[in-house]
């Protein structure tokens, strides 16, 4: 017995320890369940009403307090108002405690009342109650599982749900009684595959409903949206709760707002975050759809806050002049460069394979040397990638690589220099050499047609010339500023196509239908609709199929999934693979993970993995397997890592003769009718290792005795929690089964761990062609190579988030801010403080007690403050002997009287009101939407600040609170500027800055590039441009506040 074994005997291990906690909670149900199995079906839905009126009459004076004091917010001045809020706050979070409490008291009764009305649903075709105005209103509706009959309303048990007829036959067992629990608590319930989650949620789903303040269910794709609140549906409204899914109606309409209004709403994940983001963007409150986010249950909970967690939602909408690209004016000139890397990658690598066989030292490395410059040149390309394969030559590039990395890459443009342009992999970048510049270039009479001026250096050399005017420099700088600007879009058009060229596979990362690009998910293969790649390479993978180029677009508002569902009061989740992953959930959601045991013992017998040398063993060994179990009558589902490897597996089965179905995006909206039947004899279903979540594989009796669902992985995934997701396809609810991964050692995660040790094993031991190794000693070792990769990724997603933390902060700040505005508040107060604060920040800027007021420099007071408050020109008469506070005092009273008489030009003072929410809801949007470009741009360089031995994480943060300071300044003075210089003619309308045109998910365009501007934007904290030695801010940034 090992020590941990020990452990576990002597003191319990934490599963055990999890259920020990649960049971009295379920044993409580048990007790009550009788009673409420006693009663009619008009009692059991009265027993609802009184538990809904328990739980509300918990928090009645708090919500009385809370109205009170919302109703003296309008008469409370502004510096008042604070307090108010935080008073408000404070009772908000006291009611949803008081609720929790009652949502405890009344559990047991809730949970049987649900268990019973799911037995009654079973048991009877019909069930007759008295007639209730929502019963009318369903009926009215059309829902095929109630009519009206008099005053009575017939419910049925059968009834349409994701396009199929179904009967309800579910009735909750004792141990998703237990998983009802663990997801009511907020924490994360892991029930193997078939054992009923989507009837488990119904439980804490009816609980958390009874309050009235919204229950999100989250699922991970659209048909499992619509199909569940179809399905469940009726199991919530027989009780009076209203049930909606907010994928079945169109963004920003009033039917969305409706669903969300709903006791229960169904939706995406993706959804729910856009719609966080549209709200954020509107500019009315009748545009708003959410409400305040009480509780969510996610669905597939591993693969939305791990897979999908650090993925930004992204809302973009067109640029000016956004249609002006080049994208077809430079595709002839990319083309000609792909054709001629890929002659010289080809050559490379002949060149390698001839030099590396050669006994002479030189000879290997020059081959070496050639071998890593084909890498460089095209990473992807097949012939390469087969070679790579063999033993020992991954491992010689390798060190060639070390070679020329070293002492910060120096001799890198050495081993570069004869290529045409460069792809780094891991970084998703590509970049054009001296030679690529050369031959695109051609005869032009502009060298540096795609080469980037040094702006930095130009504008330096600008500001120290004498010989120029001031209207001379102004020009000139203009002049350069639109040069880089040229350039910068023509250099940033070919790097897109480049990529779009080389990075990017037709029918493997993308499908072309209907005459658009459509991003393949790379996990599942399905097809995400609507989703586009960012940074214009959307637009240059459109240019190389030939189809229509969209405009260039600018994000918005972004947000990550992690950010979105850490804002909800309580947060649950389940899935059947999350205990691998239980750290992370902790550290990042504070959710712990909870094994719930199955209803019956698993059959399913897990095999050693078998080990081959090369992918081509591999792969005929599983054909060969996939032909033996179709002759024994067996179902097979093989699991694959890419869309790719699908493909392939998919030609060679065809040669066999072999029936079979392929999951991928061009079949991706028959996902659950394929997985649905892969249970069927000698069925061959081919998917990704995530395709087909959230829909069982039912077996008949033929086929259990047969032996059941075979499982067959193709190659180990990084996580095992993805491994275990398709082994645990196979054994639902007691079936028998089995499962095995066929792994080589030119796999990815091989390579990345020993395979070269593991090659002189098998050499060793004299192991034939196509022979294999198979031991529980190596799939342990498998196991734990993937245990490391997990961690460092974890470390990986840790560190994002502290960068993410920063943006979602500001995020925070500024929508509340923006909220605040939207519903209607008096801004007057507000503005007066930005007209006090903005006298406040240039008086104290440029002058001081310490200096004479004739030394004072006036004229940059006047030019920095004037444009903004129109204000007298002050002059040496008007401060002489005057202290600088005597200054300040008469400009703030001079220009709180202008504000008085703009606001006695308007008939009434709500339309002033009125204005001022449009104009700074205006500002904010603008200014934000730049912010997050800049963010982005800051986020992309800070990495260098390791260099200079300084945190880049700590010099994020610096710079990205002065970045957002000035960023408040900026709204406060253009605010203003507006308001003080406004003549109304017309209306006053509430618009958008910018009109959405689309959402983007967008996890594989490599570094983003934000909308290039005409000005290089510099940071507060930067050295100036102009060459001074001085901070920007104490320097230009000065002046340039106009």
């Amino acid at each position: 017995m090992g020590f941990n074994e020990f452990i576990s005997k002597l003191f319990g291990n934490k599963a055990t320890r999890d259920m020990k906690e649960i049971q009295p909670w379920v044993n409580k149900v048990k007790e009550v369940y009788p009673e409420i199995a006693k009663l009619s079906h008009d009692e059991l839905r009265a027993k609802t009403e009184e538990l809904k009126k328990y739980i509300k009459e918990s928090a009645v004076e708090e919500n009385k307090k809370i109205e009170e004091l919302k109703a003296t917010i309008e008469t409370t001045d502004i510096e008042k108002r604070e307090p108010i809020f935080s008073q408000i706050d404070k009772l908000e979070k006291e009611v949803l405690e008081k609720y929790e409490k009652a949502l405890n008291d009344v559990l047991p009764t809730a949970f049987a009342i649900v268990k019973d009305t799911a037995r009654r649903l079973s048991e009877n075709e019909e069930i007759e109650v008295t007639a209730t105005e929502m019963d009318r209103n369903l009926a009215a509706q059309g829902k095929d599982f109630v009519r009206i009959e008099g005053d009575k309303a017939i419910w049925k048990n059968h009834w349409v749900a994701g396009g199929n007829e179904m009967t309800w036959n579910m009735v909750h067992y004792d141990v998703q009684l237990f998983g009802g629990v663990v997801l009511h608590q907020g924490k994360i319930a892991e029930m193997a595959t078939g054992e009923g989650k989507t009837l488990v949620a119904t439980l804490p789903v009816f609980l958390n409903a009874l309050t009235g303040n919204g229950v999100h269910v989250v699922t991970v794709n659209d048909y499992l949206a619509k199909r569940d609140s179809e399905w469940m549906g009726p199991l919530y409204m027989f009780h009076g709760l209203s049930v909606d899914c907010i994928d079945k109606h169109q963004p920003n309409s009033e039917a969305r707002r409706r669903a969300y209004m709903a006791d229960i709403t169904f939706g995406t994940n993706n959804e729910f975050g856009f719609d966080y983001l549209r709200d954020n963007m509107a500019v009315s409150p009748r545009d708003l759809v959410q409400r305040k986010h009480n509780y969510a249950i996610v669905d597939e909970v591993d693969s939305v806050l791990i897979d999908d967690a650090r993925t930004p939602l992204i809302i973009s909408g067109p640029v000016p002049k956004g249609d002006e690209q080049l994208f077809e004016v430079l595709r002839p000139l990319v083309e000609r460069l792909v054709e001629a890397q890929r002659k010289l990658a080809t050559q490379y690598l002949a060149d390698a394979k001839r030099l590396i066989a050669s006994d002479k030292k030189e000879d290997v490395e020059a081959g070496f040397l050639a071998l890593f410059r084909s890498h460089k040149a095209l990473p992807k390309n097949k012939p390469l990638i087969k070679y790579l394969s063999e033993p020992g030559i991954k491992a010689g590039m390798l060190k060639t690589e070390e070679i020329y990395m070293e002492q910060n890459n120096k001799r890198m443009p050495e081993a570069v220099e004869p290529l045409y342009f460069v792809i780094d992999e891991k970084l998703k970048s590509v970049d054009l050499t001296d030679k690529g510049v050369d031959l695109i270039t051609g005869n032009s009479q502009d060298p540096t047609l795609f080469v980037l001026p040094d702006i930095a250096g130009q504008l330096s050399a600008l500001e120290n010339e004498t010989g120029l005017s001031d209207e001379e420099k102004l020009a000139k700088k203009d002049e350069l500023l639109t040069n880089f600007a040229i350039k910068s879009e023509r250099v940033h058009t070919i790097n897109q196509l480049l990529k779009a060229y080389t990075m990017f596979e037709k029918d493997t990362d993308y499908v072309v239908m209907d005459g658009q690009v459509k991003i393949v998910d790379e996990q599942t293969g399905r097809i995400m609709d609507g989703r586009r790649w960012s940074d214009g390479l959307h637009q240059a993978v459109e240019a190389k199929e030939g189809v229509k180029i969209e405009a260039a677009t600018q994000t918005f508002a972004t947000i990550t999934l992690q950010n979105y569902f850490r804002m909800y009061h309580k947060l649950s989740g389940m899935t059947g693979t999350a205990e691998t992953e239980a750290g992370e959930f902790w550290d990042i959601y504070k959710l712990d993970v909870v094994v719930i045991p199955t209803n019956r013992p698993i059959a399913r017998i897990d095999m050693n993995d078998r080990v081959y040398k090369t992918k081509r063993e591999k792969y005929k060994a599983v054909i060969e397997e996939i032909e033996k179990m179709v002759q024994a009558g067996r179902p097979v589902l093989v699991g694959t890592t890419s869309v790719e490897i699908s493909e392939m597996l998919s030609k060679m089965l065809t040669l066999r003769k072999i029936q079979h179905n392929v999951l991928n995006a061009k079949l991706h909206q028959k996902e659950a009718d394929i997985v649905a039947k892969a249970g069927q004899s000698s069925t061959v279903t081919i998917a990704t290792n995530m395709a087909g979540r959230g829909t069982d594989i039912k077996l008949s009796p033929e086929v259990k005795a047969a032996g059941g669902l075979a499982i067959i992985g193709t190659e180990r995934h990084e996580s095992r929690r993805i491994d275990n997701q398709l082994r645990g396809r196979s054994g639902r609810q007691g079936d028998p089964g089995e499962s095995r991964f066929y792994i080589s050692l030119e796999d990815d995660l091989m390579r990345l761990f020993g395979s070269e040790r593991l090659m002189k094993i098998f050499t060793s031991l004299g192991v034939a062609e196509n022979e294999q190794i198979e031991h529980k000693m190596l799939s342990n070792a498998i196991e734990k190579a993937q245990e490391k990769i997990e961690f460092n990724n974890f470390g990986i997603r840790k560190n994002l988030l502290d960068y993410d933390q920063v943006n979602n902060e500001q995020r925070e700040i500024i929508y509340k801010e923006r909220r605040q505005v939207l519903d209607g508040e008096n801004m007057r107060e507000a503005i007066y403080k930005m007209i006090q604060d903005t006298v406040d920040t240039y008086v104290d800027m440029c002058f001081s007690d310490d200096v004479d007021s004739e030394e004072w420099d006036l004229n940059e007071f006047n030019g920095v403050l004037t444009p903004i408050i129109p204000i007298r020109p002050l002059t040496a008469e008007s401060v002489k002997g005057k202290k600088r506070d005597e200054i300040r005092h008469e400009l703030k009273e001079e220009a709180v009287k202008l504000y008085e008489e703009k606001e006695a030009e308007f008939p009434e003072p709500e339309q002033l009101r009125e204005l001022e929410r449009v104009v700074l809801l205006k500002c904010i949007d603008s200014k934000w939407m730049d912010h997050i470009d800049d963010m982005e741009i800051l986020r992309q360089g800070i990495g260098l600040a390791a260099y200079g031995q300084r945190d880049p994480v700590v010099e994020y943060k610096m710079s990205a609170f002065d970045m957002f300071n000035e960023m408040i300044t900026s709204i406060q003075e253009d605010t203003l500027r507006m308001l003080y210089h406004v003549h109304v003619e017309q209306k006053i309308e509430r618009e958008q800055v910018a009109k959405v045109t689309g959402t983007n998910k967008d996890d594989s365009a490599g570094p983003k590039k934000p909308v290039q501007r005409k000005e290089i934007k510099v940071y507060p904290n930067d050295p100036c441009p102009c060459g001074s030695g001085k901070k920007y801010k104490q320097c230009c940034g000065r002046k340039n506040k106009v």
